[in-house]
């Protein structure tokens, strides 16, 4: 809860500092004296919106100081998973139930030597500069506004024209029955989905191009399947195609050079080299200098017969076949155009081939998996449905036993004839989303033989004041927040209605510590602890104030608020009775 408050140079405020009780404490003073200065303070030091003119004029800068005790609380699973870090150490899991403390442990912020307190300190500048400062260590505007959501939270003037709209209906419901698991499971149901569907919509926007390109693959596949080159078959066919082209040039001067080389009855190579040979072989007795020139005849010789062996087999097996040169000339030629046609070189042809065939197979394997992902589409669709469902079923349960509770607690508040209800219909036409599928809306009636309508079109302020305050006491228990400020919300409200929205105030102080500014005395009396602002001015600077008004000083404010500014003995009796009653 809030233990004190200090306010230096914030707007009209030169200083001012409060400690404040448990319960329900009450703010009143004068109109215009800033009875709000202290909400608008402590808003400021939990992460509100500031500017330079916040900083009280002539002044460098504006400070305000909150001190909290940590609450001992414990928040639903999934809001306490989305608001604390994603570090998981022992410190965390420790502390679970207390957010706050869990989170100061986590960015080593906590007081060692004051454990279950957090100091705030927000600091803004003449210039419009803002620091923020938790257990004297600075931190984001977003950190001190992430805590803040779990010390306090505030209501304003307005704050029950919240429950206008569907989608705060919606999470009023959505709070009171606490079925996290099963909005749990519509988020995930959804999310699967959703991402599911996505993926459909991707591969449908495409299928007509892929159906185009899957045609133009098809006929340009096959035409390679029926060419069926082989991996390293062109290379092989350039060269036979190369060989065969110039096969009779190729036979004629083979068999040219085996007659010059061995076949020549007259002259041939071999011949003239044995006759060199055996001549010198007869002279190396007489000059053995000639002897190597002996050998290399010797090496020559058999040179010469193992190619004209050679040559004789080579001209045996070229084999000028027409049409063998026909085929190896189709293919051939066959391959230059296909490789012309896709533009790459023959040798690539038949990776090319491979690439097309693969992007053929991934466009039907697309197409399949086009037909599964629209039968997981619709069992996600009924999966979703079921979840939605078993939602549906809870929030109608709840809504009657949460209408019931609100109906009866108004009654008091002089809506005796008031009836409440929180219509669920479950619309399974609705665009899917991760609330679920229901149309949720307050009807409310407020005199007998109306019929029932939207809270919007049939309460007035008063009572959507009314309305606002038995939820609020409702739902004190699950509502975690150990802190509630409520800014004038009773507005509207006046005689025997303030009175029961007093005692509601207290009730609710019961649960969680409740500051109230308020104009009512009804309100105000029943207060344990009430706070009192007025302002001074000496014509030049004007200045708010606010004390802790005693007993005495106590019973005399509410006489002011009974009767106006000129205080009687009967406004004095009244005021002591109001506060007797309480007592």
């Amino acid at each position: 809860m809030l233990q004190s408050l200090s306010i230096n140079n914030f707007a009209i405020v030169k200083s001012v500092s409060v400690d404040f009780k448990s319960g329900l404490s009450v703010v009143t003073g004068e109109t215009g004296a800033g009875k709000s200065i202290a909400i608008d303070g402590l808003s400021l030091c939990l992460g509100a919106r500031a500017d330079a003119a916040s900083v009280r004029k002539g002044c460098s800068k504006a400070e305000v100081n909150a001190v909290f005790t940590l609450p001992n609380i414990t928040l639903p699973k999934s809001t306490t998973d989305a608001k604390t870090s994603k570090k998981n150490t022992s410190a965390t899991r420790l502390h679970a139930n207390n957010p706050v403390k869990a989170w100061l442990l986590e960015h080593e912020l906590i007081l060692e030597e004051q454990p279950d307190e957090i100091h705030i300190r927000r600091v803004i500048s003449s210039e419009g500069r803002s620091k923020a400062f938790i257990n004297g260590r600075t931190v984001t505007l977003a950190q001190l506004k992430q805590v803040g959501g779990w010390l306090v939270s505030i209501h304003g003037q307005h704050a029950h024209h919240r429950l206008l709209k569907a989608e705060e209906q919606r999470h009023l419901l959505d709070t009171f029955a606490q079925h996290d698991e099963l909005i749990d499971a519509v988020k995930t149901h959804y999310a699967d989905y959703h991402k599911t569907q996505q993926k459909l919509t991707e591969l449908t926007k495409a299928q007509q191009q892929r159906k185009d390109r899957a045609q133009l693959l098809t006929y340009q596949v096959q035409e390679l399947n029926d060419f069926a080159l082989a991996e390293h078959e062109f290379t092989e066919l350039e060269s036979e195609h190369k060989r065969l082209s110039h096969a009779q040039t190729l036979l004629e001067s083979a068999q040219l050079s085996f007659h010059r080389l061995y076949d020549d009855e007259q002259s041939n190579a071999l011949s003239i080299v044995q006759k060199s040979l055996y001549d010198l072989q007869e002279l190396v007795e007489h000059d053995a200098s000639l002897a190597p020139i002996v050998t290399c005849l010797n090496e020559a010789t058999v040179n010469i017969e193992e190619a004209s062996n050679e040559l004789r087999l080579y001209c045996d097996d070229l084999d000028i076949d027409p049409l063998r040169i026909t085929q190896v000339e189709a293919r051939y030629t066959q391959a230059m155009e296909l490789a012309r046609k896709h533009g790459v070189s023959p040798e690539q042809l038949y990776h090319t081939h491979q690439a097309l065939s693969q992007e053929l197979a991934s466009l039907q394997s697309d197409e399949a998996s086009l037909v599964h992902l629209r039968e997981e589409v619709d069992m996600l669709a009924v999966n979703y449905k079921d979840a939605a469902n078993a939602l549906s079923h809870s929030r109608q349960k709840h809504g009657q036993v949460l209408a019931e509770q609100i109906q009866k607690a108004i009654a008091n508040m002089n809506m005796p004839h008031a009836k409440l209800a929180f219509a669920v219909t479950f619309n399974e036409a609705a665009p899917f989303s991760s609330e679920g599928l229901d149309e949720i809306s307050i009807q409310v009636t407020t005199n007998p033989g109306q019929p029932m309508g939207n809270i919007e079109d049939v309460v007035s302020g008063g009572e959507l004041s009314r309305i606002g305050l038995a939820i609020q006491v409702i739902t004190s228990d699950i509502n975690q927040v150990p802190t509630l400020i409520f800014d004038e919300v009773d507005t509207g409200i006046s005689g025997p209605t303030a009175s029961i929205v007093g005692s509601l105030l207290r009730q609710l102080g019961k649960h969680c510590q409740v500051l109230c500014v308020t104009h009512l005395p009804q309100v105000a009396a029943q207060g344990h602890q009430q706070l009192f602002v007025s302002k001074l001015t000496d014509g030049d600077t004007t200045e708010t104030t606010m004390r802790e008004l005693t007993p005495d000083s106590r019973v005399h404010e509410l006489a002011r608020l009974l009767a106006g500014d000129e205080l009687t003995e009967s406004a004095i009796a009244n005021a002591q009775d109001l506060l007797k009653k309480v007592s």
